[in-house]
C-alpha cells in the first residue's frame, strides 16, 4: 500500500485533472438571448440543451424541460453563441512578459506546452468556445496534443482548429538570422521552404501531423532595413495552396503589405491576417474572391503599449494602429468579410474580448462586431452547421456575460456562465482566480 501522503498526491492530481460533466438535460434562463441570426437580443428568452445539443430557443414560457432537467438562472445576463477568435496563439504570452525570442529560444517547449494548456483554461472560462491557432511559433507540432488533450476530456479548453508550424520562406522569419552570429544553427519559429517542391511536402507534413489548416506567411520584415516585404514566389504560394486545397484544407495568409496581400490572394488563399498596407484594389480583390479578413488590431495596440509608448485612452494612437484603422476601414465599406481575428498571444490569454471591442471602436456597431466572432467566424471555419448561432440541432457551446454585449460590447469582459457542448465550465457562482477575467 502507497504512504498516505502518494495517495493525497493522487487525489490531488486527479481532482486537478477532472473536468465537470454534462447534464442530460439543461435549461438556461438568461434575462435575453442574442441567437446570431439577427442583431437584437431577446428578451425573456430560455434556450434548452439535451446531451450536448441545443434543443429549442424561444420564449421562456414556450419552452418545457423534461423532468429532472437542470435549471440555471442567469438573471441580468445575456447568453450568446461561444465566442471564436479565428488568430490565437496558444503557445505565445505576452512580449512585455517575455520577448517572442526569448520564447523560442529559452523556453523549454515542455513548458511552453503546459503553459498552452493553461492559456486554453483561460480562454475557455472567459467565454470563447472556439479557437483558430495559427501557428505553434517553435514548439512544433505540440498543438495536436493539446487539442487531443481537450478534445479527450483531459484538459478544458475551446474547440481548437491547428496550424501546426506555418510555412515560411528560407532565411525570412525568426529567430534570426538577422542579429545573430552566422555560425550558429537556431531554432526556427515556423517550418521553412524554399522552392514549390519544399512547399508541397511541407504542407502534406503538416497535414500528415494533424494541421486542420495550412498558414503561410506571405510576406515579412526582410526589405532593406527591415522594411516588410514578399517573402514567397508566386510559385510556392500557389504550391502551397494548392496542395493545401487538394487534402481539403483552407489556407490562412500573413500579409501585411499590399504586395503580400495581393499576392495571397491570387494565390487562392481562404484567410488574411492583419492586411494593415492592403490598398484599397486589393481589399476590393478579396472581396470578389469571398476572402476573409481577420484585422488583429489588439496586436498593434498591444505592441505599441510595449514598444513604442503607447497609452491607451491616453495617447495619440501611433502611425501603425492608424494604419490598421485604415485598412479595417476600407474593408468594412468594400463589405469584405470580417471575421474576429485578434492574434491573442501576442497580449493575454483570457482578454480575447479586446478584439471585438477594438472593431467597435474602428467602427462596427456592437452587433457587428458580434457576428465576427460567432456565425461569421463559423462561416470562415466551415463549421457553420454546428457553431456560431443559438439555434436547434447545433452544438451547445454557450457564453452569458453580465449586461448586454450587443448594446455595449465591453459587457464581454464580465462572463458569468460558460458551457461547451453541454458541459458547464462556469457558472455565476463560480470565483475567478487572480489570472481570470
Amino acid at each position: 500500500m502507497p504512504p498516505r501522503w502518494k495517495t493525497r498526491l493522487l487525489a490531488a492530481l486527479l481532482a486537478c485533472l477532472s473536468l465537470p460533466a454534462a447534464a442530460a438535460d439543461t435549461l438556461l434562463l438568461p434575462a435575453r438571448v442574442w441567437t446570431g441570426d439577427g442583431n437584437q437580443a431577446h428578451a425573456g428568452w430560455a434556450v434548452l440543451v439535451h446531451d450536448g445539443a441545443i434543443a429549442a430557443v424561444g420564449p421562456a414560457a414556450g419552452i418545457q424541460p423534461p423532468a429532472g432537467a437542470r435549471r440555471v438562472e442567469l438573471p441580468g445576463a445575456t447568453l450568446l453563441p461561444g465566442l471564436i477568435d479565428l488568430h490565437s496563439h496558444l503557445f505565445l504570452h505576452p512580449y512585455n512578459e517575455t520577448l517572442w525570442n526569448d520564447q523560442v529560444l529559452k523556453e523549454p517547449q515542455d513548458y511552453r506546452t503546459l503553459e498552452a494548456a493553461k492559456h486554453a483554461r483561460d480562454t475557455l472560462l472567459s467565454g470563447f468556445t472556439a479557437l483558430r491557432d495559427l501557428g505553434t511559433e517553435g514548439a512544433g507540432y505540440a498543438d495536436v496534443s493539446v487539442k487531443r488533450a481537450i478534445d479527450e476530456g483531459l484538459i478544458p479548453g475551446p474547440r481548437l482548429f491547428v496550424a501546426t508550424r506555418a510555412i515560411v520562406a528560407s532565411s525570412s522569419y525568426g529567430p534570426g538570422p538577422r542579429g545573430f552570429r552566422p555560425d550558429l544553427d537556431l531554432p526556427g519559429g515556423a517550418q521553412e521552404i524554399s522552392g514549390a517542391d519544399e512547399a508541397m511536402r511541407a504542407v502534406r507534413e503538416q497535414a500528415g501531423r494533424g494541421a486542420d489548416w495550412i498558414k503561410l506567411y506571405a510576406d515579412y520584415r526582410v526589405g532593406p532595413g527591415g522594411g516588410t516585404a514578399p517573402t514567397l514566389t508566386a510559385a510556392e504560394l500557389k504550391a502551397i495552396v494548392d496542395t493545401a486545397h487538394l487534402s481539403g484544407r483552407p489556407v490562412a495568409a500573413h500579409a501585411a503589405s499590399d504586395a503580400g496581400v495581393r499576392m495571397a490572394v491570387e494565390a487562392g488563399v481562404d484567410s488574411v491576417e492583419h492586411g494593415y498596407g492592403a490598398s484599397e484594389a486589393t481589399f476590393r480583390l478579396m472581396k470578389q474572391r469571398g476572402v476573409a479578413y481577420e484585422p488583429t488590431l489588439t496586436a498593434v495596440e498591444a505592441t505599441a503599449e510595449y514598444f513604442e509608448h503607447y497609452v491607451p485612452g491616453k495617447s495619440e494612437p501611433t502611425e501603425r494602429m492608424k494604419e490598421a484603422g485604415r485598412a479595417f476601414g476600407t474593408a468594412m465599406k468594400l463589405g469584405v468579410t470580417i471575421g474576429n481575428g485578434s492574434d491573442v498571444g501576442v497580449f493575454a490569454h483570457g482578454s480575447n474580448w479586446r478584439e471585438p471591442a477594438a472593431m467597435v471602436r474602428a467602427g462596427m456597431t456592437p452587433a457587428q462586431a458580434l457576428h465576427a466572432a460567432t456565425d461569421v467566424a463559423a462561416r470562415i471555419l466551415r463549421e457553420q452547421e454546428r457553431l456560431g448561432r443559438i439555434a436547434p440541432g447545433l452544438r451547445a457551446d454557450l457564453a452569458a456575460f453580465a449586461g448586454d454585449p450587443s448594446e455595449r460590447i465591453s459587457d464581454l469582459q464580465h462572463p458569468v456562465f460558460v458551457m461547451k457542448d453541454g458541459t458547464v465550465y462556469r457558472t455565476p457562482d463560480d470565483k475567478p482566480t487572480s489570472s481570470e477575467p
